[in-house]
């Protein structure tokens, strides 16, 4: 299926390393010209200078820190002058619920959500705000929200409460922005295959007293699967509803954690 992406312009956030950059990957593959956001110049040159490397057709990186709305604000800029317009947002820039604050009442803080909050719900509102003109402008986009599916779990506290606004905020410009021809879509990935996985099993195993192979299997177990997917699998299916392809979904959630055994969702 061509998936009509060549020559679209998208910007991803969280753009060197994990679900980010795998996201810019596969959009570079089908001929999209892609910038990168991210706040670590260093890493973000270094994904840049690999996607350069596989053959991307044109890779800008942008070093940007999502809190901050007037760098957002510039980066957007940057790109659209760069590339003439944006056509894609993909909203990434949030670390995993892994690496979160503790999730018991008695000892997560206030600070501790607020920085969640500002990194992850508020972080993608400003892009989806600062890209929104482009694309009303030119009748066109797509606006990807990478979530979790700590949505539909009540083990996390600020996992859940940070992903559920998430989906909610993406309803909400999906109503709006839908008339203009712009889709939006909330993508929940589960545990994923990354750069950070190897060292999260061992934390896992040193913790319970379990080998790595039993931490492992933990892992895998929790999907229908019987593993837990890549980045690149999860990045398949931002792709997809990144694509004109996608126009039937919008304001929707996707669930991208290889399924979750003995859960009906609808």
């Amino acid at each position: 299926m061509d998936l009509q992406l060549n020559g679209r312009r998208a910007i991803v956030t969280g753009g060197s390393r994990g679900i980010g950059l795998a996201t810019a990957r596969a959009l570079a593959a089908e001929g999209a010209r892609v910038a990168l956001f991210a706040r670590d110049a260093g890493a973000l040159e270094a994904a840049a200078a690999g996607l350069r490397a596989e053959g991307a057709p044109e890779v800008l990186a942008v070093a940007v820190d999502t809190t901050d709305d007037d760098a957002v604000r510039r980066g957007v800029a940057a790109v659209a002058d760069r590339f003439g317009g944006v056509d894609v947002l993909v909203n990434a820039a949030a670390r995993p619920a892994s690496a979160g604050p503790p999730t018991d009442l008695a000892s997560i803080t206030d600070d501790a959500v607020r920085v969640e909050l500002e990194t992850k719900v508020l972080g993608y509102l400003r892009c989806a705000r600062a890209v929104a003109p482009l694309m009303r402008a030119q009748g066109w986009g797509r606006i990807v929200n990478v979530s979790g599916l700590n949505a539909r779990k009540s083990t996390s506290l600020v996992g859940s409460v940070r992903n559920v606004a998430v989906a909610s905020m993406t309803a909400a410009l999906a109503q709006e922005l839908g008339p203009h021809g712009i889709n939006v879509t909330v993508v929940h990935p589960g545990a994923t295959e990354t750069e950070r996985t190897p060292d999260a099993v061992a934390a896992r195993a040193e913790s319970a007293g379990i080998t790595g192979g039993e931490a492992r299997a933990e892992l895998d177990a929790t999907t229908t699967i019987g593993r837990i997917t890549t980045a690149a699998e999860v990045a398949d299916v931002i792709t997809f509803l990144c694509s004109p392809r996608s126009v039937a979904i919008t304001g929707d959630a996707v669930a991208a954690g290889g399924g979750t055994p003995g859960v009906v969702h609808y």
